[in-house]
């Protein structure tokens, strides 16, 4: 059975070919590498999530992990093939490593209930290739972020290769999708093309609050203004049972008195969390793609996609894939934000700056040094054991080296647009004389 299921595969990894990347060695000891070494990092366990677990499981990968903070739905049956109705209630995470090992042998799958900001950095450096298969610009955004700060780069501003966590990340909405390859450094990150991304639909309240003409106006009324009139100073959660049922009767209520049909609770918990339409084969498809590029980057079998391949198939069926450039001037993939200071700033001063640095708008800041926490702003626990530093001068808590890389994390941007990132900053001393030429390395 083992060697049927091989049988495409070892096309691929026991044969040279012409389109082999350079340091590509055919034969079986790669395929017992890819299984024994090669370690894969799944992001979400939705639709395409599971898709993805179980054709990377079919492709000779062994050490597969993912990770998902939600809980499984009724509405999920439809397309999120792993889920059966007696998992209703149950993380996504856990039950699609279950049954993805139940039905391919060999195969080990960790998974994680938990949200990808509640891993430390040193969980995701275990991994070789980072696969993506969320529907938030926000989570891509945050992972992207976490990748790009492992990278580093020479005297030259050359990324190093060794420092690369490559990603490969997919993505659905109704018949379209898109699969493209990220190397931090050398492609594109998911930072320099988020223009790609279209801005979220927004009302405008007096719409909402005067004059609905659809039911997403009624659902968004009873989501943004009508909860806040009766819930004072309590937050919505999105993912509360309660919550979502209460605005959907509000919702029904308001579509009610102005003669607008269509408010269901599938749509209510659409709008709400902007769920993106999702339809099987188009999972599948995009998928395979993304399954068939973690292949190619592990094994080297076949050049990689260069570097976004977009599917539309809402009429017949078109394909394309475009190469966009990398941004030199990326917060995010490039060499990082350059920061001079004294050596008499402490921690608190620093964390300050970053709030009124024009470049980085960060607030809620946790700062990270060689690998120790200088401080974390959460948890409590870890907050409280990390509040004596504050005091204490950045310098000597960075061991007194006139350079050095520290990784913050916390909430960034203005006004709605805020959401959680990753900042990785060059920083430098004064008084020892380094400048901003000296600090392209990195420490």
């Amino acid at each position: 059975m083992a060697g049927s299921r091989s049988r495409d595969l070892d096309k691929l990894l026991l044969r040279p070919g012409h389109l082999v990347g350079p340091a590509f060695e055919p034969g079986t000891q790669l395929r017992d590498d890819l299984e024994e070494y090669v370690r894969i990092l799944v992001v979400g366990a939705g639709g395409l999530g599971c898709e993805l677990l179980k054709d990377l499981a079919l492709s000779g990968f062994r050490n597969l992990e993912v990770i998902d903070m939600d809980t499984i739905e009724v509405s999920n049956l439809n397309r999120q093939f792993l889920f059966r109705l007696e998992d209703v209630g149950e993380p996504k995470a856990q039950v699609a490593a279950k049954r993805v090992m139940e039905r391919v042998s060999g195969v080990n799958i960790v998974p994680h209930f938990c949200r990808i900001e509640d891993k430390e950095l040193h969980f995701y450096s275990q991994f070789s290739i980072i696969v993506l298969g969320l529907d938030s610009i926000e989570a891509r955004s945050y992972i992207n972020s976490v990748a790009c700060g492992f990278l580093e780069y020479d005297s030259n501003d050359e990324p190093l290769e060794e420092t690369v966590k490559p990603m490969v990340d997919g993505g659905t909405e109704g018949f379209k999708g898109h699969a493209r390859v990220i190397l931090p450094g050398m492609t594109p990150c998911f930072e320099c093309t988020i223009w790609l991304f279209p801005p979220q639909v927004k009302f405008p309240l007096c719409t909402l609050a005067e004059t609905p003409r659809t039911a997403a106006h009624c659902i968004e009324y009873a989501h943004l203004i009508k909860w806040d009139e009766v819930h004072s100073g309590k937050s919505f959660d999105p993912d509360n049972p309660e919550h979502m049922q209460w605005v959907y009767s509000e919702a029904s209520k308001r579509a009610q008195l102005f003669g607008i049909p269509g408010v269901t609770y599938t749509l209510t918990q659409g709008v709400v969390k902007n769920i993106i339409p999702a339809i099987a084969s188009t999972n599948a498809i995009i998928s395979a793609a993304c399954a068939l590029e973690t292949l190619k980057i592990a094994s080297g079998c076949s050049k990689t996609l260069s570097n976004y391949l977009t599917y539309n198939g809402v009429e017949g069926l078109h394909t394309k894939v475009t190469e966009f450039v990398k941004d030199k001037d990326c917060l995010v993939c490039g060499p990082g934000v350059f920061m001079e200071l004294e050596t008499s700033v402490t921690l608190k001063m620093f964390i300050d700056q970053l709030e009124e640095h024009p470049q980085l708008l960060m607030s809620g800041a946790s700062v990270r040094f060689g690998g120790k926490n200088l401080y974390m702003a959460a948890p409590p626990l870890l907050e409280e054991m990390t509040r004596s530093n504050l005091g204490l001068p950045l310098f000597e808590l960075m061991d007194k080296s006139p350079t050095g890389i520290v990784h913050v994390t916390g909430t960034a941007g203005k006004g709605d647009k805020r959401q959680s990132c990753l900042r990785k900053l060059r920083v430098a001393f004064k008084a020892v004389g380094i400048t901003d030429t000296d600090m392209a390395g990195g420490a």
